[in-house]
């Protein structure tokens, strides 16, 4: 138990030295090591269980980055809950947010690189992505509107409707269009968080991303009702569409 927990572990004191830095730096309020400390416990509570779960003893070399961009994530977490009482350090916020999101192309290079591909690791990954959208589209629909908040939901609402719709919890092939959508939801919310364009063409942007979103959605959607019936579709437990991996 004490090895399983230990990566896991590591992500949480990790996470307490980035708010540290954060408050030294850009200062970090109440709202913020709340929202903080709370997301680093949870992934780390998630995590550890996960390992148990899949019966494995340690993270493998690729989960250490995946688990270095949820620190990223947790920390973007705080820095967007104090925003909501005190002005945003946007530099930080955008830089943690690009670090993270490179990162995310540099997990998957190390599992297959080391041989080190696992069904939790790609969970894991996708969780991690998945978050930090969501964090990311909270802090963007304070300037451009609620309905960027879409954005962020639709992997979760997609993950509450299969709760009724059991074949919604089927996976589908593999399309590397998909990763392009989830690519385009992550640099389209940083821009718009910077604010490197107008207005009016950062929300035709997030238009844009939460149109090919649904289209990505959609059609995997569909491609499930289709096959809801084949026996070939392998049922996973509480997995979710591949068009958000």
């Amino acid at each position: 138990m004490l090895t399983v927990q230990r990566g896991p572990m590591t992500g949480l004191v990790g996470l307490l030295g980035l708010l540290g830095v954060l408050a030294a730096a850009v200062g970090l309020h109440a709202a913020g090591w709340g929202v903080g400390i709370a997301c680093g416990v949870t992934t780390s509570a998630a995590l550890g269980r996960g390992l148990t779960r899949h019966g494995l003893d340690r993270l493998g070399p690729a989960d250490r980055v995946t688990l270095a961009r949820g620190t990223l994530a947790c920390g973007v977490a705080a820095l967007t809950a104090d925003s909501f009482g005190h002005p945003a350090p946007v530099p930080a916020l955008v830089g943690m947010t690009v670090v993270a999101l490179v990162l995310d192309g540099v997990d998957g290079a190390v599992a297959r690189r080391t041989g080190t591909a696992s069904r939790l690791g790609a969970r894991f990954d996708m969780e991690v992505d998945a978050f930090l959208i969501l964090i990311l589209s909270v802090y963007v629909a304070r300037s451009a509107g609620a309905w960027v908040l879409a954005i962020g939901a639709a992997r979760y609402a997609l993950l509450l409707a299969g709760s009724p719709l059991p074949w919604l919890r089927r996976t589908a092939p593999r399309r590397p269009w998909c990763k392009v959508v989830a690519a385009v939801q992550g640099v389209v919310l940083t821009g718009a968080a910077a604010a490197v364009a107008p207005r009016a063409v950062t929300d035709a942007a997030l238009g844009v991303a939460l149109a090919l979103l649904g289209e990505s959605f959609g059609r995997e959607a569909w491609w499930l009702w289709r096959h809801r019936d084949a026996d070939a579709v392998e049922v996973l437990v509480e997995s979710v569409p591949t068009c958000v991996r």
